[in-house]
């Protein structure tokens, strides 16, 4: 058996960030919860994804402070899974991974779905990387320093 390679200890923030969550399965997890989704069988529902595939990125986001497994909001003997405000935090990156997947994946007449403001009821702006003072940046303009143990 192949053993994953694991970030967890790296210098990099990305590759952390990666390691955390673990693959695309889980990142369609996160999604789903944030589109509401709290028990197993919804998530299994909306993904098809195999129940031990599932059960183990619904215990490893766990693990991972990302989701909390609580009781059944509604007094059954189930468990639920709820986004934590690390899992929260995730926001701007489904978000941008939606913006990017709307930009590079879709003809423009083709439909899909689309996340829109509640109050609203209209599409979100696109995502900007902007520096302190408020400046659009594009890769170009950045630079990664290393930040030392303090």
């Amino acid at each position: 058996m192949v053993t994953r390679t694991r970030f967890d200890d790296s210098e990099c923030p990305v590759a952390r960030s990666v390691d955390a969550i673990g693959d695309w399965w889980s990142l369609l997890i996160v999604r789903d919860a944030f589109d509401g989704s709290r028990r197993f069988g919804e998530f299994q529902r909306s993904l098809g994804v195999a129940k031990n595939i599932l059960t183990a990125r619904l215990r490893t986001l766990v693990a991972g402070g990302v989701l909390e497994s609580v009781p059944a909001s509604d007094g059954s003997a189930y468990r639920e899974y709820v986004l934590t405000p690390k899992g929260k935090a995730l926001f701007p990156v489904i978000v941008a991974l939606r913006q990017w997947g709307e930009q590079n994946f879709f003809t423009p007449d083709e439909p899909h779905s689309e996340l829109v403001d509640r109050r609203q009821e209209q599409r979100l702006r696109a995502l900007e990387v902007l520096s302190a003072d408020g400046r659009r940046l594009d890769p170009d303009d950045t630079i990664v320093h290393k930040v030392s143990a303090q």
